[in-house]
């Protein structure tokens, strides 16, 4: 039998009840036949030093030379005050020139060193206290992300207001986060900038879109064929978005930052439980974890395995609608969790799951993030394509997807929700993208 994380539902019955999956990034929920695969420590920690070196050089390389310039004028003053101080001075006279010059190049040299001392013990907060070496930073192609952003929302005055982050969670079992691999969450998180509100719209990962590169299936395609610089190109041109960073997170990861908040508050339902468990079975034996069964319904504490179990969850009414809004569930349940933490405490976290994260965001706007934590409220949530205008089907080859009725009609809708402009109009490349999505799937759905 193959290693797959849904064996435990009847093969006959699935069928009965999913249309056949022919594409190869339809099956989310199936495990291809390979071991568990990790990243190595040795590996982890020589891309994290050459990182580190690198900005202990930007950083650190300064103030030494300041230092050192510094230490070279003192000695040529002080030798040559040496030189001229053959004879002792003699009592009640003032001063000499070289004297006052000596005194104010030593007075100089203790005033860098203290500022060296300064920016070293900076570095140190930064660099080592909170494991840079851990963090998956990557550096993106910024000329093909400001390509996927239309010149029109460039421009928009209501969106300026707002930072748009796109989080990704991955089906990845071996630790690869950074391309060929599904993308089981897409939500775009974006925060006003003026008041720390935020609001999360997930985007259905089988919703029919251009890949960005004028090819259409479902969206989670775009992760696994050009990472997440392909798809954050993806949302940008067909949501009219100016999305610029994101975070992406494996079950693993997922698992360990529950953990280190020291679980999340979630109500779960009887018809969830059995689903939950067997999830949870499966994920433990593949990751090496042991897990605790949920036995009861209502609100409750659910640790790592269990969250991210919890957000895998498609086998219910609602389907995978209602796992996206698990999804989004989980993430606020973390969000609260956090904003009742200490800063040291979340620094334990970072500690913790950096190494297991991949992001665009360098450390010292991650420190932001977690230092205004408090400050952010989670005020609305919801899915694209909005529930009234989209539909689903069997598009040929392609599977089963979730269609856009109208594409133009959804993003006028995610730009009132997301920035509260009632009166967006959509680009021209939207209206085409919109085109020609009708164009390609109205002969199966009529």
């Amino acid at each position: 039998m193959s290693n797959r994380d849904d064996e435990y539902y009847d093969r006959e019955d699935r069928n009965d009840r999913r249309p056949p999956r022919d594409d190869r990034y339809d099956d989310y929920d199936d495990y291809e036949d390979r071991p568990v695969r990790r990243k190595s420590s040795q590996g982890a920690s020589s891309q994290g030093t050459r990182r580190t070196s690198s900005s202990g050089r930007s950083q650190g390389s300064r103030p030494a030379s300041r230092s050192n310039g510094a230490s070279r004028n003192g000695s040529g003053r002080s030798g040559a005050a040496r030189k001229s101080s053959g004879r002792p001075s003699q009592s009640g006279r003032r001063p000499s020139k070289k004297k006052k010059n000596q005194t104010k190049a030593i007075a100089l040299l203790v005033g860098e060193i203290l500022i060296a001392c300064i920016l070293v013990l900076v570095a140190y907060t930064l660099f080592f206290k909170v494991d840079v070496t851990k963090v998956g930073k990557v550096n993106m192609d910024e000329e093909v992300i400001s390509q996927s952003i239309n010149e029109t929302v460039a421009e928009n005055e209501q969106m300026s207001g707002y930072t748009n982050i796109a989080l990704f969670g991955v089906d990845a079992r071996d630790g690869e986060l950074t391309k060929n691999t599904r993308s089981d969450t897409i939500i775009i998180a974006s925060i006003n900038n003026e008041n720390g509100q935020i609001k999360l719209c997930s985007v259905y990962r089988d919703t029919y879109l251009n890949l960005s590169n004028d090819s259409y299936t479902k969206c989670n395609a775009a992760y696994a064929e050009g990472g997440p610089e392909q798809a954050i190109s993806m949302l940008n041109m067909n949501l009219d978005m100016d999305i610029k960073n994101f975070i992406t997170i494996g079950f693993r990861g997922l698992t360990d930052v529950v953990d280190a908040l020291g679980g999340v508050t979630i109500e779960v339902t009887d018809a969830e439980i059995p689903h939950l468990n067997n999830y949870q079975s499966t994920m433990a034996s593949e990751l090496g974890l042991k897990y605790t069964p949920v036995n009861s319904a209502g609100l409750q504490t659910l640790n790592g395995l269990q969250a991210t179990a919890y957000c895998r969850i498609r086998y219910t009414a609602g389907d995978d609608f209602r796992r996206a809004e698990r999804q989004r569930t989980v993430l606020m349940a973390c969000l609260d969790k956090a904003k009742g933490m200490s800063f040291s405490q979340l620094e334990d976290v970072a500690n913790k799951t950096f190494n297991e994260t991949y992001t665009s965001l360098d450390l010292t706007e991650i420190l932001a993030l977690l230092k205004n934590i408090a400050n952010y409220e989670v005020v609305d949530n919801n899915g694209f394509p909005e529930e009234s205008m989209r539909a689903t089907g069997t598009i040929g080859k392609k599977g089963s997807c979730v269609i856009p009725s109208d594409l133009s009609s959804n993003v006028k809708w995610l730009h009132e929700f997301l920035f509260d402009d009632s009166e967006y109009t959509v680009s021209p490349d939207v209206q085409k993208y919109s085109d020609k999505i009708k164009s390609d799937t109205d002969p199966y759905l009529n």
